[in-house]
């Protein structure tokens, strides 16, 4: 069907509903530009909602818990979320809109030569129509004029009163106006043919290739704006499947977090490796001598502060009048090692060694400290290899530079290489010497012999049992302090003549969760021959099988790391043959490869035990 055929007569009517069809794609091209300002808008906001809540610095230490983990992956994906909607945005901006505008261009500048050939076939119809109507307005006066001469000329010829002359001028006249009438008649006739001619190729053939046009013209903007719509939403399902990504991401975020895992990263975190304190004795004071009294009371309830100052894990710190300071040996002994360690502060007030932390915190600590120079180590060696490379080349070609420019920062470079080797030597020390006391004073072994044998002891703060309280007149009391540095130690020993080592236990799950932490009796100097003796006994012990009190299934993987104690995998089921007996520990047993038996120790909070009725 065709405009040109079936609307010949509407043309007016077609101009206006193409003009309405190029507005209604310039409303569309409206419509996109809104909405890409809308997803610009929202990927920006986006952006900022992401900024706004990244981890502050001093929220980094979290980041080790599954939550924020979580929370930051999170932010991930909203931040390529938003990177999403920008990628649509641009994509409208460039294929959609352009193409919108220059179509809506092209379709109105074509309209406006349709139009305008239009209007000139129809003028031209009309200036042709109107010299038709002239030619027969001429021909009917013409006509008029020729009839009147013809009737003059008749009644002057009928008059008799007139003469010869006087007719034939009326002849000539009616011959004259019959001319005319003729000619106009003839001019009429010309000018009818020529408007039926130009008339039938208007209709049939000029008009209707105008109107042809402007119909294709609305075609194409019809069909271009079914494209446009279909390329917006192929813009929109490009960027679909990485945002399902995103969503899965999001999703995936969330099943990772693990209540339970941070759960013991909290313990791990905050567990200070000291053991809860233990039952106060009932002291008859009438059984001691009326001198002892006093001294004897106030070493108690500086026990009794030490212990709160543990559980609160803040330093309680007894106030002393201003000339007593110097007033004991215990006292300028504390003041002497203080000013001893005043240069082996960090720059966040913490000692060297971070001994002034509890045990678990201090390893971490170290372990952190020990990686990092591990790290500054290896890069300074990168760097000193490249600079002794440099200085090989400048020594073979010296057109290239002069090798004594590159001996100042080799030096330098080397002394910071030897200087961290020094720190990471001395760090490596403190870390060996508190795995040392945690393997002393942690075996499982140990505090079982002790439990049995009724010697379970508890550790002060300066680091004595107190069932070797007859030593400490001998030993400086540290005011509140829950571990030693190894410069302290040094001092004391040349001061006293003994060696204090006592840092706690470590955060390693031998320690267990909430478990006692036993000291073996004499775990200072001179206590191999006793271990070895508790050892032999242990391992006597042992001939006969016990029978199993029940069964376990561990809860967590274990690594056995200290005497005693067995490994053990996730899931895995033993035999209980020996209860925890208030240290944290369980003996269980399994069957090895050589038809035998492997027991030892596990902790306690590591498994889940069902016993036999």
């Amino acid at each position: 069907m065709s405009w040109g055929i079936e609307l010949w007569d509407q043309n007016d009517n077609l101009a206006i509903h193409t003009n309405r069809g190029i507005d209604a794609l310039d409303k569309y091209a409206n419509f996109l530009r809104d909405r890409v300002a809308i997803e610009t808008e929202y990927a920006g906001k986006l952006r900022r909602l992401v900024k706004n809540y990244q981890p502050k610095k001093k929220e980094e230490e979290d980041n080790e818990f599954t939550s924020m983990q979580a929370f930051r992956n999170l932010l991930k994906e909203v931040g390529d979320l938003a990177g999403q909607r920008e990628v649509v945005s641009e994509s409208l901006q460039l294929q959609i809109i352009q193409g919108v505008t220059l179509l809506s261009k092209t379709l109105r500048d074509d309209r406006k030569k349709c139009l305008s050939d239009g209007a000139m076939l129809q003028q031209n119809l009309s200036t042709q129509l109107s010299s038709l109507e002239r030619a027969k307005r001429n021909y009917e006066k013409a006509y008029r004029d020729s009839e009147k001469a013809v009737e003059n000329y008749k009644k002057a010829d009928m008059d008799l009163n007139l003469s010869r002359a006087e007719v034939e001028r009326y002849k000539t006249i009616m011959t004259s106006k019959i001319q005319q009438s003729d000619d106009a008649k003839n001019e009429y006739a010309n000018q009818l043919q020529k408007t039926n001619n130009l008339q039938q190729q208007h209709f049939s053939i000029l008009l209707p290739a105008v109107l042809s046009r402007l119909q294709e013209l609305d075609e194409k903007r019809t069909r271009g704006i079914r494209e446009f719509i279909i390329g917006a939403a192929e813009v929109e399902s490009s960027v679909a499947p990485i945002i399902a990504r995103c969503m899965e991401g999001i999703v995936k975020a969330g099943e990772s977090i693990n209540e339970k895992e941070d759960s013991f990263k909290v313990i791990e975190r905050y567990q200070s490796g000291f053991t809860p304190p233990t039952d106060i004795p009932f002291e008859d004071l009438s059984k001691l001598d009326p001198d002892s009294l006093q001294d004897h009371y106030s070493n108690s309830m500086s026990n009794h502060l030490t212990m709160r100052g543990t559980m609160s894990a803040n330093k309680i710190k007894k106030r002393v009048g201003i000339f007593n300071i110097f007033g004991s040996n215990k006292q300028r002994q504390i003041i002497e090692a203080c000013i001893t360690m005043k240069n082996s502060l960090t720059a966040d007030g913490q000692k060297e060694d971070f001994s002034d932390l509890p045990p678990n915190q201090q390893r971490k600590k170290l372990q952190a400290k020990i990686a990092e120079l591990q790290q500054k180590i290896a890069q300074e060696t990168n760097a000193r290899d490249g600079l002794m490379k440099m200085k090989i080349v400048y020594e073979t070609n010296s057109s290239l530079g002069n090798p004594m420019t590159v001996e100042g920062q080799l030096n330098e470079s080397e002394h910071k290489l030897e200087k961290l080797k020094i720190d990471l030597k001395k760090y490596q020390g403190y870390f060996e010497r508190a795995n040392q006391a945690q393997v002393a004073n942690n075996s499982p072994q140990a505090n079982r012999n002790q439990l049995q044998n009724g010697h379970r002891t508890s550790r002060h703060s300066n680091g004595s049992a107190d069932d070797h309280h007859d030593e400490g007149d001998d030993q400086p009391d540290d005011a509140g302090s829950l571990s030693r540095s190894g410069s302290e130690d040094n001092v004391a020993q040349i001061q006293n003549g003994h060696n204090n080592n006592n840092n706690g236990s470590s955060a390693s799950p031998e320690s267990g969760l909430g478990t006692s932490h036993t000291s073996l009796p004499g775990s200072g100097q001179g206590s191999a021959n006793e271990n070895a003796i508790g050892e032999d006994a242990y391992f006597e012990t042992e001939v006969e099988p016990l029978q199993p009190l029940g069964t376990c299934r561990a809860l967590y993987p274990f690594e056995a790391s200290s005497e005693g104690s067995i490994p053990m995998n996730e899931g895995e089921e033993l035999q209980v043959i020996e209860i925890d007996q208030g240290d944290g520990w369980t003996r269980v047993r399994r069957a090895n490869d050589s038809n035998g038996w492997d027991e030892g120790f596990v902790p306690t909070s590591y498994i889940e035990c069902t016993l036999y009725a």
